[in-house]
């Protein structure tokens, strides 16, 4: 189900710092106009830590009500409170959500049982698939190789997007778990060689922006057709690189403001990204010709 390109949507605010539906909506629209394969709704780039219960819970009902059931919904639902987890996981499998990802428990920095502990007790709790979402470099605490094959064995926890960032723990995952477990990238410059050592796809960010070509970047890869994946990988990097010249969502945001997709305001501690950040958000858009048809320009 969660094979392919994902996309971990932003979530637009109105200028008032208010929930902004409408173009959430058209978002949606978007991606699965261009063929995604999938839609992550209230991940990191979603800003959910600075979503109310209420906001999250709207976010991910609006993305299913306008999936449509065209493609799947896996909506975030994590934290560092196992039982407020499970409270949450609950409300989105109520929703329809078609699998959970759930990233691990941060600030705290948990054991490696303790990790196994916490997410089978949120496996136990609903029915739905959940992703594990191992990203150390945010949360402090990596899921190990060996928890993760661990975590493989019950039921209904699927997979794993891994932002590690560590290649050699990439091919250990991949070498131990099923080979029913789904890997997915957690950064989309890692796409192509994670699937050519086995995995099956990516949780995206750049596909905010360009969902058709990251999607036909994953499809390439998972066809075999590394050949045209690479020459499309060294034409998509540059804007790939550029999503996190400043701390993500801040310049996909801006890059989104500046294509005409959104109004691009942000939740504190998020904030605009400084003017020579924007510079450079601009030209690497502009080199890539997704400045065309822009209408909204990024505020103050």
């Amino acid at each position: 189900m969660f094979t392919g390109c994902g996309t971990a949507l932003v979530t637009p605010f109105k200028r008032d710092l208010s929930l902004d539906e409408a173009p959430l909506r058209k978002l949606v629209r978007r991606q699965i106009s261009a063929g995604i394969n999938f839609l992550v709704p209230c991940g990191t780039t979603g800003e959910n830590p600075t979503l109310t219960r209420a906001e999250h819970l709207r976010v991910v009902e609006i993305t299913i009500d306008e999936a449509g059931g065209k493609v799947p919904v896996l909506a975030g639902a994590g934290g560092y409170n196992t039982q407020e987890v499970i409270e949450l996981a609950r409300a989105v499998e109520r929703l329809g959500a078609n699998g959970i990802l759930s990233v691990t428990p941060y600030y705290n920095r948990p054991t490696q049982e303790g990790l196994y502990l916490h997410f089978k007790a949120i496996a136990a709790a609903v029915r739905i698939p959940i992703v594990v979402y191992s990203v150390q470099g945010r949360t402090g605490v990596n899921v190990e190789p060996g928890t993760l094959t661990r975590l493989a064995e019950v039921e209904n926890i699927v997979g794993v997007k891994e932002a590690s960032g560590n290649i050699a723990q990439m091919v250990s995952v991949i070498q131990q778990v099923p080979e029913k477990f789904v890997v997915l990238s957690g950064d989309d410059a890692v796409t192509l060689p994670l699937i050519a050592l086995g995995g099956r796809g990516v949780i995206s960010v750049v596909s905010n922006e360009i969902p058709g070509e990251m999607t036909a970047l994953a499809q390439l890869c998972l066809s075999g057709d590394f050949v045209g994946a690479r020459k499309l990988q060294r034409k998509l990097l540059p804007l790939m690189e550029i999503n996190f010249v400043e701390s993500n969502p801040i310049p996909v945001k801006a890059a989104m403001g500046l294509m005409g997709l959104l109004e691009p305001v942000y939740r504190l501690p998020m904030c605009a990204p400084k003017p020579d950040s924007l510079a450079k958000i601009e030209k690497v858009l502009e080199s890539l010709g997704l400045l065309k048809d822009r209408r909204v320009r990024v505020a103050g």
